[in-house]
């Protein structure tokens, strides 16, 4: 087997666990491009509590639940989350983390994978996602191009 044989067949692997991943997921409540006073349910309901890092441009509401997974929430100084992110050995909810964008987001991974591309990296109109790890460490992000704040970089989204 070649070794372009061998990246598609993992390409093809992680899109599948990818998309498994979003089956076995923990609960979140803000939603990406929705308002920042969900963020405390989130930690209500993960059962942990919200740390907020405030920063010039954004603040940063950090939520680690008791398994370990650490969801960030990137909040504008207009109150928006324009990102989130995720690390940890689980995939959080993405159905209810990326809101509306949730199908624009899966429509684009399952043609990246008919396409035998690897869906580790969707663009889909204003929104970028971007997933990727192995098994119980899984890492993550998803944001909207249009809502970074003036002197944000897609860079600091982590």
């Amino acid at each position: 087997m070649s070794t372009g044989d061998d990246f598609r067949k993992s390409a093809l692997l992680a899109g599948i666990g990818l998309v498994a991943s979003l089956f076995v997921c923990l609960p979140a409540s803000a939603v990406l491009g929705g308002d920042a006073s969900t963020v405390q349910q989130d930690g209500a309901r993960m059962k942990a509590a919200v740390r907020i890092t405030p920063g010039m441009p954004y603040s940063v509401h950090e939520i680690r639940d008791p398994n370990g997974t650490m969801v960030r929430e990137f909040v504008s100084p207009a109150g928006q989350v324009f990102a989130v992110s995720w690390q940890g050995p689980y995939t959080p909810d993405l159905r209810q983390l990326l809101g509306e964008y949730f199908d624009q987001c899966m429509s684009a991974t399952e043609n990246a994978e008919r396409r035998r591309r690897p869906a580790a990296h969707v663009e889909a109109g204003d929104l970028v996602f971007e997933t990727g790890g192995h098994m119980r460490f899984i890492v993550g992000r998803a944001y909207l191009r249009s809502k970074l704040p003036q002197g944000a970089s897609a860079d600091g989204i982590r």
